[in-house]
């Protein structure tokens, strides 16, 4: 493989997802079936390889051949001739060539070398406008992984396994990918697809893993174990970068380590303005292998948990004794500060809580949220339970999303009675006073706040989905992506009357989604009187320097100012003036 320098330096764009730099070869994978381990080869390996991939064409035939047989024996010939269908697939000349081809001229195994020719050949199906070709994908994807079975194991130890440092390269990341991401060997990802408002953009801010999203061209037109740079300060991802740009990212990414140090030499300092207004400064958590990175960060507990992955992910949703097991494992570890445990938050863009019939048509104003867990009181239940016994263990309070209206805060103040009186029943300890709050992140709950805030104990304003519906822009379409703006001036104003409803009625507000995070906007958030800020575990030290830089005083007038504003970019600017006069060594 060519080495840095001895190739064109090869720039692609994208949109910054999350800031840092990386410095790794890449590892591509793309849409379809599982990416092999790739390794480079020398040029006396070439016949060897290609052999290796004509065995595993020889071993597939013979497999296909035999369940066509079988198939033929059980229902008879028209449903067994889908496997002499797929037989001539891997005969196909073309693919054959492409793949011997490939083998030389990339220099790498002959496994890795097939995955890539058909990703291309799939690649192309996708875009034909005839549904039933683009259909066949499927089929070929099956093949196309029977043959990655059939190669035999090789004893090379020079490959690129998940144990080395890398770049991921992907067509598309889940939240739960990014989620079970082993952060110690991904060093950042870019993606062909996504939006920087996506959960897995959101993900990665919060474990701070350099990313770019909406990647221009196609990823699997990139080679496996080409030297990258990912910078996830401009949106580039550098290939074959030249000495001087190797250098000057090197520099780059000495700097920010400096401000790093800095800011973790001020880890669990008082989160409070310069004329001492209080602010807390708490952690928004996926899965629990977080919690050494919530503490290290000098948060101040947790502000959000997200059950969905602990729900979600696994074969079968975790019954009501090892949820509770989990939580009280979180409310121990936190203690003296407090978790707040949201119920579950499917749908729109996070994980499904089960397939349903037909696709809906807007997922994002669909069964998500809390609409999902009033509509199934079993799964509900359980989860309230696991809650209650966790709140024995240390300081918890319980979160409802997707909240529109009273008649929801009731149903689910309602199901938490039911478990109290059952626990009380069973003798199971729990706190009685456990503190209820809820999400306000539908344009409806902000209108209304001052109906609801009698009825809980605090708000939390999500204001990723409150952006999004306010200014009806699907925050993961990158064609409405310039619509999708925090500082809209209705945006500002519904989070204001939440803020002040909330006051009126002696219960604090805090803000957990991405907004908490961008400390061009601390001074803006700080000035409509938010009281919390929960943030992904990476932006504690930032975030919390950006407050002891700010005057509460100096931050309430600019706000009073953004308020009477009629454009966002004008609000965006007032913040942002006001962090730069105080801590512009800390802006991106």
């Amino acid at each position: 493989m060519p080495k840095i320098g001895d190739e064109t330096e090869m720039i692609y764009e994208g949109i910054p997802a999350s800031p840092g730099i990386a410095i790794a070869p890449l590892h591509v994978i793309a849409r379809g079936f599982s990416a092999p381990e790739v390794y480079e080869i020398e040029e006396s390996e070439i016949p060897r390889e290609q052999e290796r991939f004509r065995q595993a064409v020889e071993i597939t035939k013979r497999q296909l051949i035999e369940l066509q047989s079988r198939l033929e024996d059980l229902s008879g010939e028209d449903e067994s001739g889908i496997f002499e269908a797929h037989a001539m697939m891997i005969e196909d000349r073309a693919v054959v060539e492409r793949v011997l081809a490939a083998i030389a001229s990339r220099l790498q195994n002959a496994d890795y070398a097939f995955y890539a020719v058909m990703q291309n050949f799939l690649e192309a199906m996708r875009r034909i406008p005839d549904p039933y070709l683009r259909e066949r994908t499927a089929d070929i994807e099956d093949v196309a992984q029977r043959v990655l079975r059939n190669f035999s194991p090789d004893g090379d130890s020079r490959h690129m396994g998940p144990d080395d440092r890398h770049i991921l390269v992907a067509y598309d990341l889940a939240p739960s990918d990014t989620a079970s991401m082993n952060r110690r060997h991904v060093l950042g990802f870019a993606t062909e697809q996504g939006s920087v408002n996506s959960h897995t953009a959101i993900l990665a801010r919060a474990f701070g893993i350099p990313a770019v999203v909406g990647l221009e061209g196609s990823v699997i037109d990139l080679v496996a174990l080409t030297p990258a740079i990912l910078d996830g300060y401009s949106g580039k991802l550098i290939l074959h970068p030249a000495p001087d740009t190797l250098a000057r990212y090197r520099k780059l990414s000495d700097a920010k380590a400096r401000v790093r140090s800095s800011l973790e030499a001020k880890r669990g300092a008082a989160t409070e303005t310069i004329d001492g207004r209080a602010i807390t400064v708490s952690a928004n958590v996926e899965i629990i292998d977080e919690l050494p990175l919530v503490k290290r960060s000098g948060a101040k507990g947790i502000g959000l948990y997200r059950t969905e992955y602990l729900l979600l992910n696994g074969e079968e949703m975790p019954d009501e004794k090892e949820q509770a097991l989990i939580y009280s494992k979180i409310a121990r570890e936190m203690t003296p500060h407090g978790v707040i445990i949201r119920t579950l938050d499917a749908g729109g863009d996070k994980l499904p809580v089960e397939p349903l019939t037909e696709p809906e048509p807007n997922p994002f104003l669909g069964w998500r949220g809390i609409r999902v867990s009033l509509a199934r009181p079993a799964m509900f239940r359980e989860q309230i339970r696991a809650v209650l016994q966790a709140s024995a263990c240390g300081k918890v309070s319980v979160m409802f999303p997707m909240i529109s209206g009273l008649s929801e805060v009731w149903r689910c103040k309602e199901m938490v009675r039911r478990c109290m009186d059952e626990l009380d029943k069973e003798g199971i300890p729990f706190d009685h006073d456990l503190p209820v709050g809820i999400m306000i992140e539908v344009p409806a709950a902000a209108l209304c706040a001052d109906l609801l805030a009698p009825e809980v104990d605090f708000f939390s304003i999500g204001t990723n989905d409150l952006i999004q519906y306010t200014v009806a822009a699907d925050r993961v379409n990158p064609h409405v992506a310039d619509l999708y703006r925090p500082t809209h001036p209705a945006v500002i104003r519904l989070i204001k009357r939440t803020i002040d409803a909330a006051n009126d009625n002696g219960i604090w507000t805090g803000i957990c989604g991405e907004m908490a995070g961008d400390i061009q906007l601390t001074p803006l958030l700080i000035g409509l009187g938010v009281e919390e800020l929960s943030v992904g575990p990476q932006q504690v030290p930032r975030v919390g320097q950006a407050i002891r830089s700010l005057s509460f005083a100096e931050c309430a007038a600019m706000a009073d100012e953004a308020l009477r504003h009629n454009r966002s970019l004008g609000v965006l600017d007032l913040s942002l003036s006001l962090a730069r006069k105080h801590y512009g060594e800390l802006l991106d």
